[in-house]
Order: structure tokens, then C-alpha cells, then sequence
């Protein structure tokens, strides 16, 4: 299945793409969305959706404020980062199992891709903490990198493992055959959420061969 990462500050436009789509992250923080307009999303959307606000642009305490109102109207699953404090995977985690949303529990290094024994510890962490998946996204310097990734589906389920950058492009399309529940794909070359991502027509297209 293809996930399709939504950074769209209009929220009928937002609407318009997750009904041509599987399934969507919405990008709470890169699309600078109100409370109001979070809650209009996630309940007026006829596919599943993951409500996804790093850190980087919002303040803790807002990006719980909504990411809770994703949940409480709809979301599917929502995304919490591993290096959120105890306090907000707690608060989040009970909101979600309180309104059928699953969790996932991401984990992201801009800089390169750790060992297997790290790699393993973390996803074990994620689901010590409560995460229905886990998500690892590394960067790859090479193709040994990817290879470490995609090595991560032997041991692991519920998995969703990836290499960003441009060594990680085959991470993206053969994790769906290993057994990932989703890959992320962007709508468009302008509109990447993450280096390397690939487009839903690019994904489409290396799938169909």
C-alpha cells in the first residue's frame, strides 16, 4: 500500500488528494494547520490517515493539542517520535487507544544508518512503549546501508524501514515486498516531504514492473 505524505496548507485540496490515494500522513507542521482545520480534515477524510507534527516547527505542547484533535476525529494511526518525553507518548498513546488509532513510534537519523544491533534495540523500544508499528527511517551512504535496512524485515513485523536519501530509493519500493503495511510516497517533485522520497507515480511505476 502507498502512503502518500500530504504537506498542503488547503484543506479541500488536501481533500481532493487523499481520495485519489490509498491511504495519507497528513503533515500537521508543514502545513502550518489550525485546530480547526485539523479536525475538518480528519473527519471529513474517506481513507485511513496518519496525523504526523514533528517537533521541529511546534512547540510540545501544541503539536499534542493537535495531534489529539486528529485523533478524537478520525485518524487512523498517529506518528509520536521515539525521543518524545515519557509525558507525551503517554498522554497520546492513551488518546489513541481510546479512540481505535493505532500507534506508530518513528524513529529518524538525518545523518547515517546505525548497526543492526541499534537498529534492532530501537524498534524493540518502540513496541516496549506502546507502538502498534515502528517506523525507522535511516540515511544511506551506500547500498550496504539499504541492505542493513531491508535485512531489518527477517526479524521484525509491523515494521516500516526505510533509507532516505539517494543510496535509500530501492528501500522505499522493496520494503512493500518484505512485508511493510505501507511505504510513503510523495504527491509530486515539489511537494517531498523527506530526501530521497520518491514520487506515488515513481512507486507505481518500479511496482508495476
Amino acid at each position: 500500500m502507498i502512503c502518500i505524505s500530504i504537506p498542503e496548507k488547503n484543506v479541500e485540496t488536501c481533500l481532493s488528494l487523499i481520495s485519489k490515494a490509498d491511504m495519507a500522513e497528513i503533515r500537521i507542521d508543514l502545513a502550518e494547520l489550525s485546530a480547526e482545520n485539523v479536525a475538518y480534515v480528519f473527519s471529513k477524510a474517506t481513507k485511513p490517515l496518519i496525523a504526523t507534527c514533528r517537533p521541529e516547527k511546534v512547540a510540545d505542547s501544541r503539536r499534542v493539542e493537535l495531534l489529539k484533535n486528529a485523533i478524537t476525529h478520525g485518524a487512523a494511526y498517529v506518528d509520536i517520535e521515539i525521543e518524545a518525553s515519557a509525558e507525551i507518548k503517554k498522554e497520546l498513546i492513551t488518546c489513541a487507544k481510546a479512540h481505535d488509532c493505532k500507534v506508530i513510534i518513528s524513529y529518524h537519523n538525518y545523518e547515517n544508518t546505525p548497526s543492526v544491533k541499534e537498529l534492532q534495540a530501537i524498534i524493540d523500544s518502540c513496541f516496549d512503549e506502546g507502538a502498534d508499528i515502528a517506523k525507522i527511517a535511516t540515511t544511506a551512504q551506500n547500498s550496504s546501508d539499504s541492505a542493513r535496512i531491508l535485512g531489518l524485515y527477517e526479524q521484525n513485523s509491523s515494521l516500516v524501514a526505510l533509507a532516505m536519501g539517494e543510496e535509500g530509493k530501492i528501500t522505499r519500493v522493496a520494503n512493500v515486498y518484505l512485508g511493510a503495511p505501507f511505504t510513503f510516497a510523495a504527491i509530486s517533485e515539489k511537494q517531498k516531504t523527506a530526501p530521497g522520497q520518491l514520487t506515488v507515480e515513481q512507486i507505481k511505476q518500479f511496482l508495476n514492473l
